[in-house]
């Protein structure tokens, strides 16, 4: 079961009643200063968005794969007025981060790629993972049109390399001794980054025109990183606005 964060939206405390590790915050500056501590590792700005952003995508057209859109190829679409509200959001996001030292990309993603040839299990967007860096930040994201991301609670998935029969399995995919390149190799191929979900889980939706701060795996964090994915294909996919950064 798939439990949204917006119904019920949120409770007196200001928390999402989805997972306690989700905090909402009222206003961008809020959710750019809040601190990713004290067990937060997701923080949510909910939107209720005006425009028409499925005739966005319909104005783009059919594709393959994850088509980058900049403010040029935005800017040639022929809109309705409905339309130009949706581009005008996206536009206004895309500056605010910027302005704010980050580098946010929007794409129209019909597929991401996917991992056909697993060596011990999948490590595409489509599994359960967390992001990574080498310094302190953060992952943004919006999803203005299409199936949005998913969250899931820390405590309900595990690293699918600390499952002793899927460890094993990496050893001999490594096929060597040493431990220490041993965890090279985990993290090359981010198999460190890649969780499996509990029987019982109850993963949430990121929800659409909200703006998300999530926690990645960064030496000297203060909380887990935040578990998520690509929403599986649905029976009848539209093709996603992601705003990300």
């Amino acid at each position: 079961m798939l439990t949204d964060v917006l119904s019920p939206v949120i409770n007196q405390t200001g928390i999402p009643t989805a997972s306690s590790q989700v905090r909402s915050v009222g206003c961008f500056a809020s959710l750019r200063d809040a601190r990713l501590a004290y067990g937060i590792n997701a923080l949510c700005w909910p939107r209720a968005l005006a425009g028409d952003f499925g005739e966005v995508v319909a104005a783009l057209g059919p594709g393959e794969g994850l088509v980058p859109l900049d403010e040029s190829r935005l800017q040639a679409l022929a809109l309705s007025p409905a339309g130009q509200v949706a581009r005008a959001v996206m536009l206004a996001d895309l500056r605010l981060l910027r302005d704010h030292g980050l580098a946010p990309e929007l794409n129209c993603i019909y597929a991401y790629p996917r991992d056909e040839d697993p060596v011990v299990f999948p490590t595409d967007v489509y599994s359960w993972h967390a992001d990574s860096a080498p310094i302190e930040t953060a992952t943004w994201l919006c999803t203005y049109h299409g199936a949005p991301s998913e969250g899931l609670p820390n405590a309900q998935a595990r690293r699918q390399a600390d499952d002793p029969a899927i460890r094993a399995e990496l050893w001999r995919a490594y096929g060597g001794q040493d431990e220490a390149e041993f965890t090279a190799f985990l993290r090359e191929h981010a198999y460190d980054l890649h969780y499996a979900a509990s029987p019982k889980a109850q993963p949430w939706s990121f929800g659409v025109g909200h703006l998300w701060r999530i926690a990645v795996d960064w030496p000297g964090s203060p909380v887990p990183p935040c578990i998520h994915r690509a929403p599986p294909q649905p029976a009848d996919p539209s093709p996603r606005l992601l705003l990300i950064s």
